[in-house]
């Protein structure tokens, strides 16, 4: 994107190169790029509608609507708040890593809890592992309550046993 409009008094974000800010008064205008997907919203519905206009004359470009969806977030947009979830990915991991029938529990991974590298169990498939390990760090995006727990279990991505895969299940 070497037209975007950083130009016309667009900031970038701090800490993210793909965040975009525009103020206007005491209104504020927000674009997040991702390859090739453009989310934005404001405190005003003029600012979107101009950053729009401004977008369809640099590049051609469709208007999907309200966010309800992106990146595997779930987005519900009240006039009182923004929730952000990720209930269908949940339950997509549940069903491809076959844990339908698995017993619910309230809380994760104590913190008093020790994982050893080699404790003597089995080892198991370190691709199966780590396809759980890295489907759990995604779902850290909505739930930073599994965060202690989930970075517990990565450090034994190099042949995993048994005890590990059952801490992460």
């Amino acid at each position: 994107m070497s037209k975007f409009p950083i130009d016309n008094g667009f900031q970038r974000g701090k800490v993210d190169n793909t965040l975009f800010l525009k103020s206007k008064g005491k209104h504020l205008l927000i674009i997040q790029i991702y390859v090739d997907d453009i989310i934005f919203g404001a405190t005003n519905s003029n600012l979107c509608d101009e950053f729009s206009k401004l977008m369809r004359n640099e590049f051609e470009m469709s208007m999907m609507g309200e966010l309800n969806f992106f990146l595997g977030l779930q987005i519900k947009q009240t006039s009182n708040a923004t929730m952000i979830h990720q209930q269908k990915y949940v339950k997509e991991l549940i069903k491809r890593f076959r844990m339908e029938s698995a017993k619910l529990i309230d809380t994760s991974i104590s913190p008093s809890t020790r994982l050893v590298v080699d404790d003597g169990s089995l080892s198991v498939k370190e691709k199966s592992y780590r396809g759980m390990i890295g489907s759990l760090l995604y779902l850290t995006t909505s739930r930073p309550d599994i965060v202690f727990s989930v970075a517990l279990c990565v450090r034994f991505q190099s042949n995993p046993k048994e005890t590990h895969l059952k801490a992460v299940k």
